[in-house]
């Protein structure tokens, strides 16, 4: 999938081999093998992996960090938000519970991470990758009462922004398009799957969280692609919903006075 995306070059300046002139809020995809540069994927992954450390050396294990640390560092426990400790809700999607766990979930964001920044460009992956994070950790706040942690959510997130981003272009993607909406479909459905079938270990609910959190902001922030056969050669042409930020604040809203309205589950 990144291979496929990269080889187009987006750009907003107008250059020798780009159109001038192009309308405000458009981009245009030229043949060139560049990449859009990934920045904001590497800082959160080091900070994933530096907070992980920080929370074994506090435990005294690097296997398995404990509660105490865990909650002193900013889990999700739902006894402290419901006393206006809701920083938490972002907090806890920077933790881990167990080597095993922090691997996976590193795995999983090196993996969707680098693709869902070349698609959406960084300040939209953010707003997709936090809103998606806060999205899980508000649905494990309301719906389940353990203490939770772990990046799940988010990455939920990255799994239903890349969907709705694929869905929403099938038709100039065409066949590879459709395909990549039916493995982010699969990948989902598989993970739900086993969360449901372990519950008490894996928070579902974070997830589904996370999964309907980025799906609502990835439709309001996904580039729409055009191509222009006015040009030649044929142009890629990429746009956002002038909507779109407004949008996006609007879920982070409600996520928010949800937290703050509704008791956390006991």
């Amino acid at each position: 999938m990144i291979d496929r995306i990269g080889l187009y070059r987006l750009h907003n300046d107008p250059s020798p081999s780009s159109p001038p002139d192009e309308p405000s809020g458009q981009t245009t995809a030229t043949g060139s093998g560049e990449r859009p540069r990934v920045i904001a994927v590497w800082i959160i992954l080091a900070a994933i992996i530096v907070i992980y450390i920080l929370s074994s050396l506090l435990s005294g294990s690097l296997f398995q960090p404990s509660l105490r640390a865990l909650l002193v560092l900013g889990a999700k426990e739902n006894s402290l938000i419901d006393q206006g400790q809701y920083w938490r809700l972002l907090t806890a999607t920077f933790l881990h519970g167990n080597l095993v766990h922090i691997f996976f979930n590193s795995f999983a964001l090196y993996a969707l991470g680098p693709e869902s920044e070349r698609i959406y460009g960084t300040g939209r992956f953010l707003a997709l990758y936090f809103i998606a994070g806060i999205g899980g950790s508000v649905a494990s706040y309301l719906m389940s009462p353990v203490p939770s942690v772990g990046a799940s959510g988010a990455i939920f997130g990255l799994i239903g922004g890349l969907g709705i981003f694929f869905y929403l272009n099938r038709q100039i993607l065409g066949a590879w398009g459709r395909a990549q909406v039916q493995s982010m479909a699969a990948i989902a459905g598989i993970n739900l799957v086993i969360g449901f079938s372990a519950p008490g270990v894996i928070d579902n609910w974070g997830h589904l969280g996370g999964l309907m959190a980025g799906l609502a902001v990835g439709f309001a922030l996904a580039p729409r692609l055009t191509v222009n056969q006015t040009w030649f050669p044929p142009t890629l042409v990429r746009h956002f919903e002038s909507w779109g930020w407004g949008m996006a604040v609007a879920v982070f809203a409600v996520l928010s006075a949800l937290a703050v309205v509704l008791p956390g589950a006991s």
